[in-house]
């Protein structure tokens, strides 16, 4: 019989290269994968983390590194701050969405009109959106003791059948010529997100993924707020005893994920994007919980991981387009890291003993 034991004192160094271990492990794993679909491993590795930065075409492919890890940044310091409570935000593509929807909203109601508080009201808007989202698992784990887990992740396919219904039908370009989609906000100077620093990548959601991260590190280190989160994630039974209140702490967790989730997706449809589509969301909600984790929930380890797996979206598009690698493997190659990066966890602080059943 298998067991697990709890160890005495976990080791803090091990702990702490866990993260660096789990990518060299998956980086074997995925080896074995894309040999196995007859592909030549270490070319595709060198694909996926080399191509994009050292390659022929770098030139091109690093300022998408910004582009790709901002929204995967600004989203996984919002869920970090509720992983740490213990609460756990799933249905951060849902909160994208519809922050995306309402700061799209706001710019469409104001075409063609030119003016200076059109980007701030979408900014606004997305927040807001993303926020009231959020609040609706929130209220009802408040009031009426409901899994947040369950709530926020069904709430994911209710914002993808808001965002088909507004592709084809309310926000559907007039002049698109019966295609799906809203008009392209990249036409549209005073919505749209363009590059701070031509050639960098840098944009407005860019800019504020790193105040986010900024903001985290002073709330979770400098406030009393982010001592109550901390001490509700470790030691639930202190934190009841030192007054911290459960409701406040989840009204804020939530809503600071949702409000970033929200312009996470509005930055992305005002700039990358461009538009709203019905295959808008290209599922940073949900890698944004592998970001989180994979930066150990500290907000300059989620700063490095966002950018990192902003590095195997990019090198997987690589890998498919020059080795015709199918996307699910890069998924697949993807998913792994978070796989590996909890197993080497559970490995980190528990030890496996092997018992004979039935023994004393």
């Amino acid at each position: 019989m298998i067991k697990l034991e709890k160890r005495p004192q976990p080791s803090r160094k091990l702990s702490l290269a866990t993260p660096l271990i789990a990518v060299f492990v998956t980086m074997i794993a995925g080896g074995l994968l894309f040999m196995a679909l007859g592909k030549n491993p270490f070319e595709a590795i060198a694909t996926i983390f080399w191509e994009p930065l050292f390659g022929e075409f770098a030139f091109y492919y690093r300022p998408q590194l910004l582009v790709k890890g901002g929204p995967l940044i600004l989203i996984a310091i919002g869920l970090s701050l509720g992983f740490r409570a213990g609460i756990w935000n799933i249905g951060a593509e849902g909160q994208y969405i519809i922050g995306a929807l309402c700061g799209a909203g706001v710019a469409l109601a104001f075409y063609p009109m030119e003016s200076f508080f059109i980007f701030p009201l979408m900014i606004l808007a997305g927040a807001l959106g993303g926020w009231a989202w959020a609040m609706i698992p929130a209220l009802l784990k408040v009031k009426f003791g409901t899994n947040e887990i369950l709530v926020s992740l069904m709430l994911v396919y209710v914002a993808e059948q808001l965002l088909a219904s507004m592709s084809l039908g309310l926000m559907k370009n007039p002049q698109g010529f019966g295609f799906p989609g809203s008009r392209n906000l990249q036409e549209y100077p005073s919505a749209f997100n363009a590059e701070l620093i031509a050639g960098t990548g840098m944009h407005w959601g860019v800019l504020f993924a790193f105040i986010a991260v900024i903001f985290a590190y002073v709330l979770l280190n400098r406030h009393i707020l982010g001592f109550n989160i901390r001490l509700t994630g470790e030691a639930p039974r202190a934190a009841r005893f030192a007054g911290v209140s459960p409701t406040r702490l989840v009204l804020f967790c939530l809503g600071t994920a949702g409000a970033l989730a929200g312009l996470a997706g509005m930055f992305e449809v005002a700039g990358p994007s461009g538009q709203v589509s019905i295959d808008f969301n290209a599922g940073y909600g949900f890698t944004a919980i592998i970001v989180a984790f994979l930066g150990r929930l500290h907000p300059v380890g989620i700063l490095l991981a966002g950018l990192l797996m902003a590095l195997t979206y990019i090198g997987g598009e690589i890998a498919q387009s020059n080795m015709g690698l199918p996307a699910a493997a890069i998924q697949v190659f993807q998913g792994m890291l978070l796989f590996f990066l909890l197993a080497l966890d559970l490995l980190t602080n528990y030890r496996i003993r092997f018992a004979v059943k039935g023994a004393a």
